[in-house]
């Protein structure tokens, strides 16, 4: 599929009559605004397409209701004049990803490695918006108890995996698709409760917002399964974060460079 038969499908269902598109060739992106909301979002179409070439039209129906969802979740907030009692999350991004709003203002962010940072988000049941420093003076609070509120919240979630075996390396994937897979990485009490499950090597993974992926790297040829498991789903994910992954020893992260079969470099943060 190409970008300009992708935006053609999404104008079927999203009538020009409610949104207006504009689409930028050099990034390759779709700038969609909403004529009532009177907001934008931009969408980053090669994920998308990449999607499509693996699950056909529900790659495109995910992406039309994360669009419906995202607008309406900006109708809702610009119909609401106080947040109470705010349900607030961490969430985990590229270095790369802007800090600051389309509007300029900064978002509340805190550094985590070399590869990805802190944003916190607030919850608006099946979307959320990244918290800026306007919104955080809308809901009254300092950024300390923005940072407090989140990691008590991400621990309430639940964390179920699944669990693969290849090569006799053990991967278990947390997947509930719920916005804060990634974010899940954030929780202290189950990273050491997975490290007392690992017999290896522990590693972490979270190539894109909707997945984090632990490994026990028992053997050599589990490195390079955990590379190309991470350039996988670094690939088809519609928020990428990162597609390296990390040695996790005594709480500390630890980027690894996977140079080629059976052989890593590591880099300290």
């Amino acid at each position: 599929m190409k970008p300009l038969q992708l935006i053609a499908q999404l104008k079927q269902s999203l009538s020009e009559e409610d949104y207006t598109y504009s689409y930028n060739r050099e990034t390759n992106s779709l700038k969609l605004t909403h004529k009532r909301v009177k907001r934008t979002i931009d969408l980053a179409l090669g994920p998308v397409i990449a999607k499509y070439g693996q699950k056909q039209d529900k790659a495109i129906d995910e992406v039309i209701y994360m669009i419906r969802e995202t607008f309406d979740a900006m109708e809702q907030e610009q119909k609401t004049s106080q947040y109470e009692n705010p349900v607030i999350y961490p969430i985990i991004r590229a270095t790369s990803f802007p800090v600051k709003s389309k509007k300029g203002v900064p978002f509340i962010t805190k550094g985590h490695t070399s590869e990805t940072r802190i944003f916190y988000a607030l919850d608006l049941g099946t979307t959320y918006r990244l918290i800026d420093e306007e919104l955080l003076e809308k809901l009254q609070m300092t950024e300390q108890q923005v940072t407090e509120s989140a990691l008590f919240q991400l621990r309430n979630l639940p964390t179920h995996y699944k669990v693969d075996e290849v090569a006799g390396n053990k991967f278990y994937f947390f997947n509930a698709n719920d916005g804060y897979d990634a974010s899940r990485i954030l929780n202290d009490k189950l990273m050491k409760e997975m490290q007392d499950k690992v017999e290896g090597e522990m590693t972490l993974a979270v190539p894109h917002q909707d997945v984090l992926i632990i490994g026990d790297i028992r053997n050599d040829a589990g490195y390079d399964i955990l590379a190309q498991m991470t350039m996988h789903f670094f690939t088809v994910g519609i928020v990428p974060v990162t597609s390296l992954s990390f040695l996790y020893e005594q709480g500390e992260l630890e980027p690894i460079f996977i140079l080629g079969k059976h052989a890593n470099q590591k880099e300290n943060n």
